[in-house]
């Protein structure tokens, strides 16, 4: 027998109807009782707070998702001003990019990659890349445009104001750079050379050598949102150097007060991806009263049910 004062929510039962929606189905897991279904269940009540209060909000992901449908949610989110700033790698650029102006298709994880490098196709886990979609593509695109910043006299410039730059050019509403540029959302990519979005700016430097991309500069924008931050909620999709970022800059407003931590990583090897959020209260970067939850699972699984439930 557990001690008296913690048993008091009993396990609920639920059922479901064909017509029921995410929000209604949310409201029942809340009382389930177990296991990742519960932890949705206060995702989705977090991110009510999040959207509907005097909060600034951050959204991190990595770069994968954006080779998938979930794209188009990620889009929604910064084209609705739903979060303050966007924290990604450069790979999130490289596909917004990429799929504006051809396809990814499905694919299978069980694909002969040795027949797929002899037909030019990338395989992101079950999705396909045709080479000639990536690579040469954007280098194609990028090479013209970054010339003719540069002819425009623009030779240091950081990367949140490279990446409105192309979303304005872009001008296509499909895209989250075209968005970030019109709701003038910092998208700010830490590791901006690792991803070919990156590999086009080392290779125009290499052209002009006194054009740089001013990575500071971008630090000012996150300290700009943290600072000027009344309360700090974050939606982390994925660890890596993107996660890493977020919760880093939060330290120095005290933590943050509200954050979601989708992840299909684990804790025991050490590493941030698995690091849950909670571990973050032991280095400042999470106030010990924040409202936070964990949830174990792939993202374009819970993403698109955990938003609609939310808004």
């Amino acid at each position: 027998m557990g001690s008296p004062d913690v048993l008091n929510e009993p396990v609920e039962d639920f059922e479901v109807k064909g017509g029921d929606l995410a929000k209604d189905i949310s409201r029942k897991m809340e009382k389930m009782g177990g296991f990742t279904g519960r932890h949705f269940a206060e995702g989705v009540e977090i991110l009510k707070t999040m959207f509907s209060g005097e909060i600034t909000n951050m959204l991190s992901f990595p770069a994968a998702v954006m080779a998938t449908g979930l794209r188009g949610i990620l889009v929604q989110l910064v084209k609705e001003g739903r979060f303050d700033i966007v924290i990604t790698t450069c790979g999130t650029l490289d596909h917004d990019l990429a799929r504006r102006f051809s396809s990814y298709y499905k694919g299978d994880f069980k694909l002969d990659d040795e027949k797929l490098a002899q037909e030019n196709i990338h395989r992101l886990g079950n999705v396909l890349v045709p080479k000639r979609a990536y690579g040469p593509l954007i280098e194609e695109k990028l090479q013209p445009f970054l010339e003719e910043l540069y002819n425009e006299g623009i030779k240091e410039i950081s990367s949140v104001e490279l990446i409105w730059k192309i979303g304005e050019k872009l001008c296509d509403e499909s895209c989250l750079m075209y968005w970030a540029w019109k709701n003038r959302i910092p998208i700010v990519v830490p590791g901006i050379t690792d991803g070919a979005v990156g590999a086009q700016l080392w290779l125009f430097y290499n052209k002009r050598r006194d054009f740089k991309i001013n990575v500071l500069k971008d630090e000012d924008y996150i300290s700009d949102v943290v600072f000027n931050a009344k309360k700090l909620g974050a939606l982390i999709i994925g660890g890596g150097i993107s996660k890493h970022h977020t919760i880093w800059w939060a330290q120095f407003k005290g933590g943050l007060d509200y954050a979601v931590y989708i992840t299909t990583a684990l804790e025991y090897d050490g590493s941030l991806s698995g690091a849950l959020i909670r571990e973050g209260i032991s280095w400042g970067k999470v106030k010990p009263k924040a409202r936070f939850v964990t949830i174990h699972g792939d993202a374009t699984l819970i993403l698109p049910f955990l938003i609609a439930a939310s808004i």
